[in-house]
């Protein structure tokens, strides 16, 4: 019954559109109508502004904690699964007709749940790519590949590994029209307005 409504929690809160419900109530405008039609942190930075961007990225990473952080005494695979339905919840939001964002944000907040360190590594990998590229996709596209490296590096249950791998293709999976304008030379770089 415990887990069952953990679950229940986890996906209803991964399901919670900030970046929709933010641009909307604040901004009076539809955050899939603009830039790239994303519902998370990066399309609102170019489209809205920094300030909204900083509040939709810290509001996603906790909602992906915060499940993550309640499962973690039931054992590692229920807070696994805890972790997968508040990604899928991101993803494939109830509110939004089952659409939703690409689950970065909320990854790492799972992922903080779950392995903090591996977390804090690989959120400065992130950054790192970032400040040296400026590609907010190549950045989120290398900590997925990243991931389960880093999960088997640091001695993490094989459970984590395992989560790690499917998280990090799922990220992956979700980023390939990133990919293809990366390779065409068309992928936006942080702080242009480009879609």
């Amino acid at each position: 019954m415990k887990i069952g409504l953990l679950l229940l929690l986890a996906y209803f809160l991964g399901s919670i559109p900030f970046g929709y419900l933010i641009c909307k109530y604040f901004y009076k405008v539809d955050i899939r109508e603009l830039g790239s039609g994303n519902i998370g942190a990066t399309n609102v930075v170019r489209s809205v502004g920094k300030i909204p961007g900083a509040l939709v990225l810290a509001l996603d990473v906790a909602k992906g904690f915060l499940p993550v952080f309640l499962a973690v005494p039931l054992g590692p695979r229920v807070a696994i699964i805890c972790a997968a339905a508040a990604i899928l919840g991101h993803s494939r939001s109830i509110f939004l007709k089952f659409k939703g964002g690409k689950s970065v944000a909320t990854g790492l907040g799972t992922l903080l749940g779950l392995a903090p360190m591996v977390g804090g590594v690989l959120f400065f990998f992130w950054l790192l790519v970032l400040l040296i590229g400026r590609f907010v996709s190549l950045a989120s596209v290398t900590a997925a590949i990243l991931l389960p490296c880093l999960m088997f590096l640091f001695r993490q249950p094989w459970e984590f590994i395992l989560f790690g791998a499917m998280a990090g293709l799922y990220v992956v999976f979700r980023h390939r029209a990133n990919l293809v304008r990366l390779f065409e030379g068309k992928e936006p770089k942080i702080g242009s307005h480009a879609s």
